[in-house]
């Protein structure tokens, strides 16, 4: 079993936009990344710059190809970035709760993207299936 790769919550934001917002491949993610020229600009309220990913990948070539292939964890999460991956590796706005004590993300995600969402979060957040709403999910922190 090989470990998972684990990236910055920025980096798989610049990631995950690349595929959904610009519908690119794995293997046109790794060449144009690493090539760092003619990198897509971005308007979206984010305003990713993806020469900070160009930069990543040139520091660790191999830590970057194999989070764009074989998937990965986030190194530290906060209840605003899960939000904005969810959003932006869906194309789904999820709902952010942010009263104290009761801060969440909830989402409506299919069991692919449940998976995925598993797979990519840090330690410390649990997902837990809303009652009465199928697909729906409560990804909250398990300590407070």
């Amino acid at each position: 079993m090989t470990n998972i790769v684990k990236l910055s919550q920025w980096d798989a934001l610049l990631v995950e936009s690349l595929r959904k917002g610009h519908g690119w491949s794995d293997d046109e993610i790794i060449a144009r990344i690493k090539a760092g020229d003619d990198l897509p600009t971005d308007d979206s309220m984010f305003e990713f710059n993806y020469s900070d990913l160009a930069a990543f990948a040139q520091k660790e070539p191999e830590t970057f190809e194999a989070a764009v292939r074989n998937g990965y964890q986030i190194k530290y999460n906060t209840v605003r970035g899960i939000r904005s991956w969810i959003w932006v590796a869906f194309g789904e706005e999820p709902k952010l709760e942010l009263e104290a004590g009761q801060e969440a993300v909830t989402a409506a995600l299919t069991p692919e993207q449940l998976e995925r969402v598993k797979t990519a979060l840090s330690f410390g957040w649990s997902i837990e299936p809303m009652s009465g709403a199928d697909g729906s999910y409560r990804i909250e922190p398990i300590q407070r």
